[in-house]
């Protein structure tokens, strides 16, 4: 296991970090786990696994039946103060139940958290991907059209920190895997001002992308809609919703300057 006094930076909390990795071990393919799982998650030993998972449950982040350990609802408590902290999710909602009432495919926003994108406001039309999507579902950034939106708003010396240590993984036969070819692909998004990705997160699936900029001209957060792809339309698909994607970033970007300005009255 990693030696965590080589990893943890100065001044942190080991407790801490220690007791979020067994938080975040839990996810959509690992909801309920018993204690060796977790432990090997987490990437901790089962000692240490169990003091933080019995003071979770005591504390009512998880539960247990004895055998497997699972998250509660009360964890959403630690994700509202984010939410509710800042305004996108609620001024973007109503632009999204927009759009995708005009398009009807499902539409979303996000934001880049290292190197992957995390949802924070969805409206649903109908189930594209195999797997559900919600309010916190994480994607690896370069593998999505929001996730090329938001890497190509970064200064070119931090688009290295984005990117995965591990290098890029094939997700489907299309996705790209070599970073110059994403690197040149991101200088594109960056001049044109939208993404399009063609099964690349998964197939059958295409998306386009576009940003929104905070009033100091800095990309904040993505919008994107999904689309399913049959018998070669996707370009006619892109060409269909980009007019209606931009359109609706531009009225989020408005809302958002706006509320920023109200803030500093």
């Amino acid at each position: 296991m990693t030696d965590p006094e080589q990893t943890r930076p100065v001044e942190s909390v080991q407790s801490l970090q220690r007791g979020l990795a067994v938080i975040r071990a839990f996810d959509a393919d690992h909801p309920r786990m018993t204690l060796s799982e977790v432990s090997r998650q987490a990437d901790l030993s089962r000692a240490t696994t169990r003091r933080f998972l019995h003071t979770l449950v005591s504390l009512g982040y998880t539960a247990t039946d004895g055998r497997e350990f699972w998250l509660t609802p009360r964890v959403l408590e630690l994700g509202y103060a984010y939410l509710s902290s800042v305004s996108l999710p609620e001024i973007a909602t109503p632009h999204l139940r927009r759009l995708t009432d005009d398009v009807h495919e499902s539409s979303s926003v996000s934001v880049l958290d290292g190197s992957d994108i995390v949802y924070v406001a969805r409206v649903h039309t109908r189930r594209i991907m195999t797997v559900a999507i919600s309010v916190g579902t994480r994607f690896p950034a370069y593998a999505t059209s929001m996730g090329r939106v938001l890497l190509a708003g970064l200064p070119d010396d931090e688009l290295d920190a984005a990117l995965p240590a591990g290098g890029l993984a094939a997700l489907t036969p299309r996705t790209i895997t070599d970073p110059d070819e994403l690197r040149a692909e991101l200088v594109r998004v960056r001049a044109q001002g939208w993404a399009f990705l063609d099964q690349e997160l998964e197939l059958g699936l295409c998306a386009v992308a576009a940003p929104v900029r905070d009033r100091d001209g800095r990309v904040v957060a993505a919008v994107n809609v999904s689309i399913a792809t049959s018998g070669g339309q996707s370009e006619q698909a892109r060409d269909r919703l980009l007019p209606h994607l931009l359109s609706t970033t531009e009225a989020i970007e408005h809302d958002v300057r706006v509320t920023a300005h109200a803030r500093d009255v």
